[in-house]
């Protein structure tokens, strides 16, 4: 087990409030000391001050959080930065330092876990289902440190490897709400949507989520799906922005952009578009992407959220205060505010929509998406 635990009670919170901090190019560092109320102060003797960095992450009374991002930017307005604000979340409700190292190469993945290790950090979160080897591998090495691997289903026995939780999504079911909401919003009758690689489970799970959404509202929907190919699938706007315009021009009036950076170029283009949040509308991915990618308000329907801050701000909390839930963690998904195009979007429909989500959630709806 892990070698230092806090008192109970000193878990993150469920509901993140860290905003992603700044950084270079190779890593930064973010702690924050959550403010106690008078009642507890007056119960307990102060808590120490939060390390301002991890010079002391060896200290066993000194807790340490580290992420590593796939290659992507932990400022990419989508998943890594979700998973980062939840890190900085949970490692400031327990008092704790926080820090990122961002990875520009695939080969580099197992280094950059190392460097926290070697650094005696508690928990190492890593980011991304192409992180999920060198993950699993760093975790067996190092017992005493705890992995969280996001987007990362963990197949290893929890018995055997206690330190170790994949941190997964019912991204089918985000991707089916948003395809039902596309299916029955839709004026031209066709839809498309942006993605990552399907290489990648949870990005396939999106996008055949969001088709049998779309099919289930609407038999008579055409739905386009696009893959990027495995390499740069998801820091790659241009190509993003490309495909978008081919949809729109094929007649489709709802795009769902999935995939970092490559879906947020979809999004941006169909902000541009003619029509653009009066008969054309983008869906964004992973967090409510009216507040990251405010260039795509303009015609921003929802976004397909997984509330990758929340569950990595839980982990965070789990490990350190002992009840670290080795093997796999389900998160929660979601659907977005609809924001400035709530009035598009009639009220039977929402209804509609809130009886999906219901219905997925108690599980008399299912997505058919294996």
């Amino acid at each position: 087990m892990h070698r230092k635990i806090l008192v109970a009670g000193l878990g993150a919170t469920a509901l993140f409030l860290a905003a992603c901090g700044g950084g270079s190019s190779t890593s930064t560092a973010s702690s924050a000391a959550p403010a106690a109320s008078s009642a507890a102060a007056a119960a307990s003797p102060a808590a120490p001050a939060a390390p301002t960095d991890d010079s002391n992450c060896a200290d066993p009374t000194v807790i340490c959080v580290g992420l590593v991002t796939d290659t992507g930017k932990v400022d990419d307005k989508s998943f890594n930065q979700s998973a980062w604000e939840g890190a900085q979340a949970g490692a400031a409700a327990i008092n704790g330092f926080s820090k990122y190292i961002e990875t520009t190469d695939p080969k580099d993945y197992a280094a950059n876990i190392q460097q926290f290790v070697d650094k005696g950090y508690d928990t190492v979160v890593t980011v991304g289902f192409l992180m999920g080897e060198a993950t699993a591998a760093a975790a067996k090495a190092n017992p005493n440190v705890n992995f969280i691997g996001v987007d990362q289903f963990n197949a290893v026995d929890a018995a055997t490897q206690p330190n170790l939780t994949g941190l997964v999504f019912p991204e089918d079911q985000a991707g089916y709400a948003a395809g039902y909401l596309a299916g029955l919003t839709t004026k031209t009758g066709k839809i498309g949507a942006v993605l990552g690689t399907d290489t990648v489970p949870p990005v396939k799970r999106f996008g055949e989520g969001y088709q049998a959404g779309a099919k289930a509202a609407n038999p008579n929907v055409e739905v386009t799906l696009v893959y990027h190919a495995p390499d740069n699938a998801f820091n790659d706007p241009e190509w993003g922005a490309a495909e978008a315009q081919k949809q729109l021009a094929q007649g489709a009036d709802i795009i769902f952009g999935a995939g970092g950076n490559t879906g947020n170029g979809a999004l941006i283009e169909i902000a541009k578009a003619k029509g653009a949040g009066d008969t054309v509308f983008c869906i964004g991915v992973d967090t409510d992407q009216y507040n990251t990618v405010p260039q795509a308000q303009k015609c921003l329907l929802t976004s397909a959220m997984k509330l990758l801050a929340e569950g990595t701000s839980d982990l965070v909390g789990m490990a350190a205060n002992g009840s670290f839930p080795a093997g796999n963690y389900v998160g929660k998904a979601a659907l977005a505010d609809y924001h400035d195009t709530a009035s598009k979007v009639p009220a039977d429909v929402q209804q509609k929509v809130k009886d999906i989500i219901a219905g997925l959630t108690d599980g008399s709806v299912t997505t058919g998406v294996q």
